[in-house]
């Protein structure tokens, strides 16, 4: 087929067979945007050599009768049995509409056949824009298909073919969750759980080590049945009729969940567990239950919002989960949850958010709306006469929270490190900016932990040493517990190194449990200008700091300075405590030092002759 060009020609042709090609759409798929002024004198080439491979029986300049030059460009006439690629995705999408008209012995049938074309990957070789647009679209077909196959084997109780087939794609296609879900339910089915657990862990490794995030919802969700014992026959294997194997498309666990719920006339109660002994925040429920005790049960208010943020490990989501079980009985048709990932390097697209509730609210996979704005739609019709509670955990913005906010009779509870503005001026919703506990409920929420053991004096001095966070009162206590032979006063000693401290307060192997890993979250989401100026204050040392002095150690304007110093203290980085004026806790100014060293190898003289400039006490720089 000659040169590597004209097979990428002849790829574009046969893959638009039947249709006219024009000379700007070649161009643009064989050399793109960088394509060479001679791009049309190589078009001209590889046309002609094209013709010559494929008619060789052509006499002179004439066209031919299978690559044909006509008005607008070129056409390839070839029938459909002639090209695998169109006839693949042919018999693919006839798969697809026999399956959804219940006749799952001939889908099944027709998946084997189109996956049966496969010679390797697709368009090996050939270069071009096209070529790899093409080659990926087919790619993703192919293993879509495969899916469906797989479940139809497992579904027959042909589990055991099913793994070997599984774990070749599994091989090619790590990242593909669907595909590991299908082998652990095939190792389950075929008496392997041990092995159906141990490729739960191989997949939440892999996407640990190569995407940072934890295995999604549906993986999750057969990792617990399994281990519970609990997965759902019904839901996923059938005896397989006389006639040959049937195609059943295996559900997701949110189909599934829904099914049990309907079938045992229940509502979704989707709230995770609340803290062990939650203490010091009877203010802000009794200013809740206030709220929701003047929305219900009367019908058509306005939908109750609360908005609950605060800086990293100060508890909102503990507050929320409190909030929302003390008043779950408001709620007769149901709680959602959503964890929005807020702080994590990917927070969830609302469209993905909204496909999960819709599934909880009894929408089909199949039946869900392709675009944002009618999601959001048939989610607010859905919801307008129910009185659900609705909870959004760790969420970014109004553009994450806008389209998930409900209207008519439910309840909805957010939670994020920056405070929602917007959710108050457009919906007046119930803010509660959170701050950390008081020191005597902090220090009962330590002793309580502890079982009442530990010296009174120790045990206040290390909530105080723990900012009185509740994050960090729970680390303590879960460190001290873990280990008999450290008492509050040995561990109180070493709490009072800063660094030291940071350093101890996490849980190993449970991110959610570190306060480092939290203020990580809010320092990796600053621009550039705002984590600079971050790294600024940590590196100089100040106690106090207000907008003058951060102009000046910044060599920024005012107006600049002071927006970068809001979005600090937003995000829990700096504490505010006057107008204008904000402090640097040791903690976090540890932590800052620790990114500034990330950038600097040694101090600027510079940067040292601004800060002392800036504030100057006595002729000396004051420090913390």
């Amino acid at each position: 087929m000659g040169p590597p060009k004209q097979r990428a020609l002849l790829a574009l042709l046969s893959t638009h067979r039947g249709t006219v090609v024009g000379p700007s759409q070649i161009i643009d798929g064989l050399w793109g945007p960088a394509a060479p002024n001679t791009a049309m004198n190589g078009v001209h080439t590889y046309i002609a050599g094209l013709r010559r491979a494929l008619d060789p029986a052509r006499r002179g300049r004439e066209s031919g009768g299978i690559l044909l030059s006509v008005a607008g460009g070129y056409e390839l006439r070839l029938p459909l049995e002639s090209v695998d690629a169109p006839q693949f995705v042919q018999q693919f999408a006839e798969a697809r509409r026999l399956s959804a008209q219940g006749r799952p012995d001939a889908a099944f049938e027709m998946l084997g056949k189109a996956l049966a074309l496969w010679r390797g990957d697709a368009l090996a070789g050939v270069p071009g824009p096209f070529a790899a647009l093409e080659r990926s679209r087919l790619r993703e077909m192919r293993f879509s298909a495969a899916e469906d196959w797989i479940s139809g084997m497992i579904a027959v109780g042909r589990s055991e073919e099913a793994i070997v087939v599984t774990s070749e794609a599994v091989a090619q296609e790590p990242l593909r969750e669907k595909l590991r879900w299908l082998l652990m339910l095939a190792l389950y089915r075929s008496g392997r759980q041990a092995h159906a657990l141990q490729a739960y862990g191989e997949a939440r490794c892999h996407l640990r080590e190569e995407l940072g995030i934890e295995p999604g919802a549906e993986l999750q969700d057969l990792h617990a049945r399994i281990l519970a014992g609990t997965v759902d026959d019904g839901a996923t294997r059938r005896q397989a009729p006389s006639a040959g194997p049937t195609l059943v498309q295996t559900p997701s666990p949110a189909e599934s969940e829904r099914a049990v719920l309907t079938r045992m006339g229940l509502s979704p109660r989707q709230l995770p567990s609340r803290a062990r002994m939650f203490i010091g925040r009877d203010t802000e429920l009794e200013q809740v239950c206030a709220l929701l005790g003047r929305a219900y049960p009367a019908r058509g208010r306005a939908t109750p919002i609360v908005a609950i943020d605060g800086r990293p490990g100060v508890g909102k989501s503990a507050l929320a989960l409190e909030l929302a079980h003390e008043s779950a009985d408001r709620f007769p048709d149901g709680q959602l949850y959503a964890d929005l990932g807020g702080t994590g390097e990917c927070p969830t697209p609302p469209f993905h958010v909204l496909g999960r509730l819709l599934e909880s609210l009894g929408v089909g996979r199949a039946d869900l709306p392709v675009d944002l704005d009618s999601r959001a739609m048939l989610y607010r019709s859905l919801l307008h006469d129910r009185q659900m509670m609705i909870l959004l955990d760790d969420a970014v913005d109004m553009e994450q929270i806008g389209p998930l906010v409900p209207q008519g009779s439910a309840c909805l509870i957010v939670t994020s490190r920056r405070p929602q503005r917007g959710l108050v001026a457009r919906y007046g919703a119930h803010r509660i900016g959170l701050k950390p506990l008081c020191p005597g409920p902090a220090a009962e929420l330590l002793g309580k932990l502890l079982g009442g053991e530990g010296e009174r004096a120790a045990v206040h001095q290390l909530a105080e040493l723990c900012g009185h966070l509740p994050l960090s009162v729970r680390i303590t206590a879960a460190a001290l517990l873990e280990d008999p032979y450290t008492s509050p006063e040995q561990l109180a000693a070493l709490y009072k190194d800063p660094t030291v401290r940071l350093d101890l307060l996490t849980v190993a192997g449970d991110d959610g449990m570190s306060l480092r890993a939290s203020l990580t979250a809010s320092y990796r989401s600053l621009p550039n200008e705002t984590a600079h100026l971050f790294r600024l204050l940590g590196r100089v040392g100040l106690e106090e700091v207000g907008v003058p002095e951060s102009s000046q150690l910044s060599g920024v304007h005012s107006s600049e300075v002071a927006a970068r110093l809001e979005l600090l203290a937003d995000l829990g980085l700096l504490e505010r405590i006057g107008a204008g004026t904000y402090r640097l806790d040791d903690l976090t100014r540890v932590f800052a030092i620790e990114c500034a060293e990330e950038e600097w190898v040694a101090p600027r003289p510079s940067l040292l002759r601004r800060a002392a400039k800036a504030v100057p006490v006595d002729g000396e720089l004051r420090t913390g």
